[in-house]
């Protein structure tokens, strides 16, 4: 990204730096990145470090104290690792992916040993941290702006809110919907070059059902009205590491139908803010008619339960985290 668009989206305040262009190509565009931020060093510009992303954690051996705020482990080199090779179309490729993510996953681990704090951005990636890593971590939920999010209607149409990639599912709600001929689906989201999200989109581009509208990727204020005028939301991503559209979405006073999986189980307050559901059309379908029932049943429980994820709450625990790690 380029520092215009980074100033673009409200940090022409920052003094940003740039650390230069990665190579475009995977695995040599992790690669890269991973090289570039162990190479860079500012210690002697700031007094405290935040680490951020699956790459940036590769500076703390020059840069300390610091924290890193973990989305989650690579999930290549872990949990994901045996779908991510067997993938792979060929037998040399398998072997390349597994001598990468071998080889990479060793500088990941040795990369942690230099963080001196982890927060994790949920309880599902605390679990990840553990597992991957062996670290303890602290849990503060990523921050949604609430005040940017209104309530129009109850419209006649659902929407979903994700990257187009398999692990998102968007074939699983394509059979929901299909099924469900009297209720409308929209999704929004695009998909990254390379050949494992291309497949994948253009394998459901091919077969999309009369009731679904793929917009692709929209402008924010495009989004925020989607999500004040929608009927609900709904989220199918295999153990989404936290998952902010359903946040979004209850901010806009919206329920929300997801599956009982990850970070969703820590936002959705089944019953009162939407339905969790197996991941399989038949649940799923059943909880999109019975909120279609009756949508406006959850506005008040949705919009309050947005709130307890708002940027000041956010803030506030960091800088208590912060405060706690320099003392």
């Amino acid at each position: 990204m380029s520092l215009e668009a980074l100033r673009n989206l409200g940090y022409q305040d920052i003094n940003l730096i740039r650390l230069g262009d990665t190579v475009k190509v995977p695995p040599l565009r992790q690669i890269s990145a991973s090289w570039m931020f162990s190479c860079c060093d500012l210690a002697e510009s700031y007094d405290f470090f935040i680490f951020s992303g699956n790459w940036a954690h590769y500076a703390a051996r020059k840069h300390r104290p610091n924290l890193w705020y973990c989305h989650t482990p690579v999930r290549v080199f872990y949990d994901l690792k045996e779908d991510t090779i067997s993938r792979q179309p060929n037998a040399l490729l398998k072997l390349a992916a597994s001598t990468w993510i071998k080889c990479h996953r060793r500088f990941d681990q040795r990369s942690i040993e230099n963080i001196d704090r982890i927060v994790a951005n949920s309880l599902n990636v605390q679990k990840r941290i553990e597992e991957a890593y062996g670290r303890s971590s602290t849990v503060i939920y990523p921050p949604v702006d609430a005040s940017k999010f209104r309530f129009k209607e109850y419209g006649d149409f659902w929407l979903s809110v994700n990257r187009i990639y398999p692990e998102k599912r968007i074939d699983l709600q394509f059979e929901v919907f299909r099924r469900l001929p009297q209720e409308k689906l929209v999704i929004v989201g695009g998909y990254a070059k390379g050949a494992h999200a291309a497949k994948y989109h253009n394998r459901l581009i091919k077969d999309i059902p009369d009731n679904v509208k793929m917009l692709g990727a929209v402008p924010e204020e495009e989004l925020i009205d989607l999500y004040a005028r929608c009927r609900g939301l709904i989220c199918t991503a295999v153990d989404e590491d936290f998952g902010l559209t359903p946040v979004e979405a209850m901010a806009s006073g919206k329920p929300v139908v997801a599956v009982n999986e990850g970070g969703f189980k820590e936002t959705v307050v089944h019953g009162k803010t939407g339905l969790l559901a197996q991941a399989e059309r038949d649940d799923l379908m059943k909880a999109v008619l019975a909120i279609s029932r009756d949508p406006a049943s959850y506005r008040g429980a949705c919009v309050a339960r947005a709130k307890e994820f708002d940027r000041e709450i956010f803030l506030e625990r960091m800088r208590e985290v912060i405060a706690a790690a320099q003392s």
